[in-house]
């Protein structure tokens, strides 16, 4: 029994042996398998960023007024841009005279800003970190920094070109953008063209309204500061009205609040109050005499005015064009700001006013169209650097969701902030 203890020993010997090659060769396949799934997920990652960073897709602009040109700004910004295309049916002539004055919000200045927009080298004005300038010099400026662009993408600007069916049929197959930005306005039909629907929802802002405007043609087209006046109250006892009695009602609503914009040549008046019932309020909105409100912009100029400019009189008040009544101010936008063209592989955005609008004219309106913009390069990226269909519509839906909180917010905030304060 002894001398088979050896060979015991010696086969117990063997299976420790055995069991710690299965180990070994166990542990020497696990860490392979390991640095292969590792390389191939740096691999993957390196593929992936270099993909990336090399992607670049065609984008075509419909419409070259402040929030078109803006958007192809933005674009050729974003890095992703291989070919930029910019469309308008009007002539470059046309564009850079257009004398009326935009106001552009500290947000927007900031938002041009990170653009490259360079305030310094353009004509206007500041007034509380606002900046005042003429639509005209707007366009034409960045005009300018897009044709500067052309050494880095390919920049082709196609002014007097109309976007119809017949434009789209035209372009190769090869040819066609990725993503088209339509800015026509809110009377462009680039919309109906490409076949999204034009429903739109039409909200209640909970204010009334009325504008005037009046033109005066020996004076200068020169960028002029806004004046704003807030709780005001007219007399108009003589058509029966008590606004005094009204005003001392503490229950009743603050008065109304006025804006004067635009050059000394193209005056514009705003006069906005929230929704109330007051005596004075029902009167404006459901009167028949005209007169009334021309009457009360003309006495509202001439009060508010600047020191330098010529009073309205009988002769100038002639020429004022205004509303006939206080009416609600509404803002329309869009049901349907982004769509797909499957078959072609086209990624559609709706932009400015051909997807928002408000029925009340605030002079700020161009600030508006620029909340929309704001996610316009994320939304190029992500579509430049889409893997397959499925990202483009989240991309899409990201960014129509955006469109309709831009529309939300100004429903709450908008007159409060180019109105009220």
């Amino acid at each position: 029994m002894e001398g088979l203890q050896p060979d015991n020993a010696g086969v117990g010997g063997t299976g420790e042996t055995a069991e710690e090659k299965y180990g070994a060769l166990a542990f020497d396949t696990a860490l392979s398998t390991l640095v292969v799934v590792a390389l191939y997920v740096v691999v993957k990652v390196s593929l992936d960023g270099f993909r990336q960073w090399r992607a670049r897709i065609s984008v075509l602009v419909v419409g070259s007024g402040p929030v078109g040109l803006t958007a192809a700004l933005v674009a050729v910004r974003s890095g992703k841009v291989l070919k930029l295309t910019l469309l308008d049916e009007r002539y470059r002539t046309a564009l850079l005279c257009r004398p009326q004055q935009i106001a552009l919000d500290p947000r927007s200045v900031k938002f041009l800003l990170g653009l490259g927009v360079d305030f310094d080298n353009m004509e206007g004005c500041w007034h509380n970190e606002h900046f005042f300038t003429r639509i005209g010099v707007f366009q034409e400026y960045l005009l300018s920094i897009l044709e500067q662009k052309k050494q880095r993408v390919e920049v082709k600007v196609q002014l007097g070109t109309k976007f119809t069916e017949e434009y789209l049929r035209r372009i190769p197959h090869n040819d066609w953008p990725r993503v088209i930005v339509v800015a026509d306005g809110s009377c462009g039909d680039s919309c109906s063209v490409l076949g999204i629907s034009s429903d739109y929802i039409v909200e209640s802002c909970h204010s009334y309204g009325a504008n005037a405007t009046i033109e005066r043609s020996d004076q200068r087209q020169v960028p002029t500061p806004e004046i704003r006046a807030h709780s005001l109250y007219f007399d108009l006892s003589a058509y029966g009205v008590e606004a005094l009695r009204e005003h001392r009602n503490p229950t009743a609503k603050s008065g109304f609040h006025l804006k004067i914009y635009g050059t000394f040549r193209n005056r514009y008046m705003a006069l906005a109050c929230p929704t109330s019932d007051t005596k004075m309020v029902r009167y404006l909105r459901h009167t028949a005499n005209s007169s009334i409100m021309k009457n009360i912009f003309h006495e509202s100029f001439n009060a508010y005015k600047t020191d330098i400019e010529p009073r309205l009189n009988d002769v100038t008040l002639h020429h004022m064009q205004c509303s006939r009544r206080l009416f609600e101010i509404q803002l329309s936008h869009r049901r349907i700001s982004a769509a797909y063209i499957e078959g072609e592989n086209v990624a559609v955005i709706v932009e400015g006013e051909a997807a928002r609008v408000l029925n009340f004219d605030t002079g700020f309106g161009v600030n508006l169209g620029m909340r929309g913009l704001e996610s316009v390069g994320t939304f190029i990226y992500r579509t430049a650097t889409a893997v397959d269909q499925n990202d483009i519509l989240e991309a899409l839906s990201a960014k129509m969701q955006h469109s309709k909180q831009v529309a939300e917010t100004f429903k709450q905030t908008g007159l409060t902030d180019s109105m009220y304060e």
